[in-house]
């Protein structure tokens, strides 16, 4: 992103380069990037397949996931991102997982699995043992009841008294310092420009000697005025 930041607006096929690593990378971590980094100048049909991928990702559906793969897979194999984009597979079942969470305070693991889109052998195993893994790992707060098999979503909490919005405002923060310090550092000023401020000796010695044959001359013209 740094590097995007700093390179030149004629530098357009670098700038569309580091963009869409930058997007699998946010995606890979979590983050869904802004829509405005796909829609810059002359940027927006080389960004295409990663704006509909990340579409994909955001709203959490695996089916539109794979269809996007599938239309696209020429072009992330050119970019040398398809092995990366593999991986977020998890990331779409953790995001749709998610939502199906917050939709419902109870849903049975058939459901589940029919709403992840998942295509196996065994679709209500594999939603359960997502879904474990999911509580495990504290994507989602729910409990699964293996008897009735289905998952039973808890009360959402009030996320004001945790500690969760200190934590976003503080990475906010960071981020515009570092932005801040990156930009003062990437400051670029003529090379010895402060030289020319700077008054050589030589010069130094004949400012003084004009200055003292000055002074010498108006103290004898006051002398022979008196």
């Amino acid at each position: 992103m740094q590097a995007a930041r700093k390179a030149p607006l004629s530098a357009s096929g670098f700038r569309i380069q580091c963009n869409k690593w930058a997007a699998i990378v946010r995606l890979l971590l979590g983050e869904i990037p802004e829509r405005t980094t796909f829609m810059q100048p002359g940027m927006r049909k080389a960004l295409r397949p990663y704006f509909e991928l990340t579409n994909a990702v955001r709203i959490g559906d695996l089916e539109l996931f794979r269809q996007v793969a599938e239309k696209f897979s020429s072009t992330f194999y050119t970019d040398k991102t398809h092995n990366l984009i593999v991986r977020l597979r998890h990331n779409v079942i953790r995001t749709g997982l998610r939502n199906i969470s917050i939709s419902y305070s109870r849903i049975s693991l058939t459901d589940v699995a029919a709403k992840l889109h998942l295509v196996s052998a065994t679709p209500v195993d594999d939603a359960e043992s997502i879904v474990t893994k999911a509580i495990r790992d504290g994507g989602i707060d729910a409990i699964v009841d293996h008897a009735n098999g289905w998952m039973q979503s808890k009360e959402t909490g009030d996320i004001y008294s945790t500690q969760e919005p200190q934590l976003a405002f503080h990475s906010r923060i960071a981020f515009c310092l570092n932005t801040h310090n990156e930009a003062v550092k990437a400051l670029r000023f003529p090379p010895n420009a402060h030289k020319k401020e700077l008054e050589s000796a030589e010069k130094r010695r004949e400012r003084q000697q004009q200055e003292q044959e000055l002074a010498k001359h108006i103290a004898e013209e006051d002398d022979d005025e008196f």
